[in-house]
């Protein structure tokens, strides 16, 4: 059962890790998402989620969920849709490679 489902993972996460992202290019892209999440992977926004060292895998499936319509958000839905696969990776490895420090309470 265990086999199972480490390969129905590695199935599911294989097209994402398939074509690797260029953080610089990443860096260049990202200039239309500084409004919300920031250059420096921060939301300056409330609404909107920090992507800062967020996992890559993650960050890949989640825009490409957005560009196919898996997943809805009225402005994301729309930033999205003109993404290429090359440039969800290239976001995906500069926000994902971003380095954050956490510093508990206290």
């Amino acid at each position: 059962m265990i086999r199972l489902a480490a390969f129905a993972l590695i199935l599911a996460v294989a097209p994402a890790l398939a074509q690797a992202g260029d953080a610089a290019a990443g860096r260049k892209r990202a200039t239309a998402c500084q409004t919300c999440h920031g250059m420096d992977g921060l939301s300056k926004l409330p609404e909107a989620p920090n992507l800062a060292g967020q996992v890559e895998v993650y960050l890949v499936k989640a825009l490409t969920e957005y560009r196919d319509g898996t997943r809805q958000n009225p402005v994301m839905s729309v930033v999205a849709k003109d993404l290429s696969d090359a440039d969800i990776a290239n976001l995906a490895a500069y926000y994902g490679g971003l380095q954050i420090e956490v510093i508990p309470p206290g």
